[in-house]
């Protein structure tokens, strides 16, 4: 895991925060809580892909 793959989820944070921001402002709360929860998944997909990565190398290492 390298340092871009914090930059790419610290930039996915910063832009659905600005989006959630803009959307409650404006009185649209549901799709302030979806671009939120989409945010998540994204994140959380990007997270389960390094999880993977990470199990692989381990199964290499130890010859499993």
């Amino acid at each position: 895991m390298n340092i871009d793959f914090v930059f790419k989820i610290a930039a996915i944070g910063i832009i659905v925060a600005v989006l959630d921001q803009v959307l409650r402002l404006y009185k649209r709360d549901e799709m302030a809580t979806m671009t939120s929860l989409a945010g998540l998944i994204i994140v959380l997909i990007m997270v389960v892909g390094q999880i993977a990565k990470l199990f692989s190398t381990i199964k290499s290492v130890f010859g499993l």
